[in-house]
């Protein structure tokens, strides 16, 4: 096949999986856009105004990732108007072998992800990204270290969800994530330092949610049942520990939970992450 034809190929195969994307998770799709109107409320721009350019390290899982990359352009729209879109740059590593990598840093081995985490954002920096956003809650944990050896800013989730967390006035969150996102303090101790309680599942719980988001959700599958048990256990964070707000902390669980779902506030952390790469990115 001739180069212009595997550009065309490649081309269509990117089609084809942003359209899986937004046609499988249609309600998580209206539910975010909600969101991020809602954070971007308020806020005069016009078109002459600098746009800096976002880095996204993605691929972590691919399936979010391609909500970050849609949420973005349409929030420069709905700002701008016409035609305008974002500026991005995206890295999407390979996540098999990186979910490898993942492993070993369960382990306690963190350097051949911290290196690969490296190697994406100096090929973003080198790229023209102004600052970066790490398409994924859990390896938000590593934004300072990658931070303080590229030398380029990186927009923290775990800052941009304790923001809109105190915004809506809720002092008690649980936290739904993966195992390290709810088990290590890189995440929650962010959201304590604004003043917020954080409470979390127990251990059995916190076993079942990691194991759908890594067979199911970065997989892109989407399963009745997961959902179900997913809203016991929330119901049972309400009850008992007192919730008052819910933090999905894993990019991929937006497609299986939304606002909707739930009586309480809930605080979609691709939404509102986005949300605060485009204030970012227009210089607010």
């Amino acid at each position: 096949m001739n180069t212009i034809g595997k550009q065309h190929q490649l081309g269509l195969v990117l089609l084809i999986s942003m359209a899986f994307s937004g046609c499988a998770t249609q309600n998580a799709a209206d539910a975010r856009q909600a969101t991020a109107r809602a954070s971007l409320q308020g806020t005069a721009v016009t078109p002459q105004q600098p746009i800096k350019t976002i880095g996204i390290i993605g691929g972590v899982s691919w399936v979010s990732s391609a909500e970050y990359y849609r949420l973005m352009n349409e929030m420069i729209r709905d700002r701008l108007g016409g035609l305008h879109s974002a500026q991005i740059l995206m890295f999407s590593i390979e996540f098999d072998e990186f979910s490898k990598q993942e492993r070993l840093s369960d382990r306690g081995d963190w350097v051949p992800l911290r290196a690969t985490l490296v190697d994406a954002a100096q090929r973003l920096k080198r790229g023209g990204a102004d600052f970066l956003v790490i398409a994924s809650n859990t390896l938000n944990s590593q934004a300072d270290h990658i931070e303080k050896e590229v030398g380029i800013p990186i927009l923290n989730i775990a800052d941009a969800t304790a923001a809109a967390v105190q915004a809506k006035g809720v002092r008690t969150v649980a936290l739904l994530g993966t195992k390290y996102t709810m088990e290590q303090p890189f995440y929650r101790g962010r959201l304590e330092r604004r003043g917020l309680k954080v409470v979390t599942p127990n251990l059995q719980e916190r076993d079942y949610i990691n194991t759908i988001i890594f067979d199911e959700l970065c997989r892109g599958q989407i399963e009745p049942a997961a959902k179900r048990r997913f809203l016991q256990i929330i119901e049972r964070l309400i009850k008992e520990d007192g919730a008052a707000g819910i933090i999905l902390g894993c990019t991929e669980i937006p497609l299986l939970l939304q606002q909707k779902d739930i009586g309480l506030p809930v605080f979609d952390t691709t939404a509102i992450h986005t949300a605060a790469a485009i204030e970012k990115c227009l210089g607010k």
